[in-house]
């Protein structure tokens, strides 16, 4: 299929750098944004330290096909793809922060060279504008450094619509057919980061196509070799971790889409206006400082006119529009409602921003050039707040130290939390599970309301030898004892963190 990609002419001049040049610009704001005080905070809890300890427990156990929070307990929360380059990273440059976060920094550097080369289709004679937007916006900012799923996934949704847009808009008959390949190699990358959400666009993909050409040109997309590299790279892993485990298929389907979806069971501002209280913020304040281009953008989208207008052009901007408006709806719609599910919109979103500000804006203007220069140091500044103790609170490294101090001089195996914690999910919340990347020590997480604490304390007692217990101080100590009782254990106090009793535990 070929379109119209809405090219504005506008004068050589006003681009100011030839490609490369600007592509080694990009690579530099790249490097410079991504690797600035790399590693210098420590893991955020709960959910940085959970990925850590996943790849970790990978790299101890030499399994990697099976995702585990402990020897104990598995996490089939996420596929696996996020643990397994945590687990590399950590494995080559060693186990620490900074190698942690470097799959995070290599992501969001080549997630503007996908923009960039995505920006040759929309605004060709500057194709530095919407890497240099997405790169710069405050929320895209601050999320490049967030060990978690969502980046790694914004980077291959990415590629999929890249590989849809040399397919949709090709250069040539090769670069046609190679984009078919590129997009579902994507996609089953994206499948293997997060699973089904990681196919949103191509729900925009399909919306477009059936707009512009109908339901028969929809064929075309699912050409047979693309769809067995998507079915290779994506589903392998589901294929066999299913055939060990026969009852994830009910726990993929039931768990992590139904309940997601349609369900309160994740506690993630499932009320009927937490799209508005979440995902509002993160569209105003995190387009920052690029709001004018984003206004002129919203007026575009807002005109009948204009999607008249692109529709019967075929315009790449109408498919830009949908992969911005699908996704955004179902998320909406879904009762799990967090700010990073937000993130790979802002992909489509920077596109269009830098669509309307490419006639206009100009970085060889002196006001320009000075404003971006003061805005990089403002980014800078805002990332090294941490290293001075911002979120020391939900910090694990600092959480360790203080464990550390409290029990110098004990030797034990192994940390168990045990959490007055109100279900599943809340456990996983509670325990701080990066202390393992800084203790060194695979850390357990018990909820004491489940039927089989007891066991599950004493087996992990059993299994590394001497432990740390770290106990919520509302749990009794009469009924610690009677638990322990059962395997015969014995405990002895050797202080408190924060709001949990330090025991050590043997047997």
């Amino acid at each position: 299929m070929t379109g119209s990609v809405d090219v504005r002419v506008v004068g050589r001049s006003a681009a100011a750098l030839r490609p490369s040049q600007a592509l080694l610009w990009i690579v530099a704001l790249g490097l410079l944004l991504g690797f600035a005080f790399q590693g210098s905070r420590g893991l955020w809890g709960p959910d940085e330290g959970r990925y850590v300890d996943a790849a970790l427990q990978m790299l101890d156990s030499g399994n990697y096909m099976v995702p585990s929070y402990s020897p104990a307990e598995l996490n089939f929360s996420k596929p696996p793809l996020t643990y397994w380059v945590i687990a590399e990273s950590m494995q080559l440059f060693g186990r620490n922060t900074w190698a942690a976060r470097l799959p995070y920094a290599l992501a969001y550097l080549a997630t503007l060279l996908v923009l960039f080369a995505m920006g040759r289709k929309v605004c060709p004679y500057k194709p530095w504008l919407p890497p240099l937007v997405y790169a710069t916006s405050i929320f895209t900012f601050l999320t490049s450094n967030i060990i978690s799923t969502d980046v790694l996934l914004t980077f291959a949704e990415g590629l999929a619509a890249l590989g849809y847009m040399m397919f949709a808009w090709p250069g040539s008959a090769s670069e046609s057919r190679h984009g078919r390949w590129l997009m579902w190699l994507g996609f089953g990358l994206a499948f293997l980061t997060k699973g089904p959400p990681g196919l949103l666009p191509l729900l925009a993909v399909i919306a477009f196509t059936v707009l512009c050409e109908g339901w028969r040109a929809v064929g075309r997309l699912f050409a047979p070799a693309g769809l067995l590299v998507f079915l290779v790279v994506g589903f392998t892993w589901y294929a066999l971790a299913i055939s060990r485990y026969p009852w994830l298929f009910h726990y993929f389907i039931h768990d992590e889409v139904y309940g997601r979806i349609f369900t309160h069971m994740y506690v993630r501002h499932s009320g009927a206006f937490g799209w508005i209280l979440v995902y509002a913020p993160v569209l105003i304040f995190g387009s920052l400082p690029w709001w004018g281009g984003a206004a002129g953008a919203v007026r575009a989208a807002a005109s009948p006119s204009s999607w008249r207008m692109w529709r019967a052009t075929h315009s790449i901007h109408l498919f830009l529009l949908l992969w911005v408006a699908i996704p955004f709806v179902i998320f909406c719609l879904a009762k799990s409602r967090l700010p990073l599910y937000l993130l790979p919109l802002f992909l489509p979103l920077a596109l269009l921003v830098a669509s309307r500000m490419a006639p206009t804006f100009d970085l060889a203007l002196r006001r320009n050039a000075l404003l971006l220069a003061a805005w990089l140091v403002v980014l800078l500044v805002i990332k090294a707040l941490p290293a001075h103790g911002y979120g020391a609170d939900i910090d694990d490294g600092v959480g360790s130290r203080e464990v550390a101090a409290t029990t110098a001089g004990i030797g034990y195996r192994a940390l168990v939390f045990v959490e007055r914690a109100t279900d599943g999910y809340a456990i996983e919340e509670q325990t701080p599970w990066g202390m393992r990347l800084y203790l060194d020590k695979p850390v357990y997480g018990v909820r004491w309301m489940d039927a089989d604490a007891a066991m599950q304390i004493c087996g992990a007692i059993k299994a590394q030898g001497q432990s740390l217990l770290l106990v919520d101080h509302t749990i009794p100590r009469r009924d610690l004892d009677d638990a322990l009782g059962r395997c015969r254990a014995s405990i002895t106090p050797v202080g408190a963190w924060r709001k949990d009793l330090l025991f050590v535990a043997g047997i």
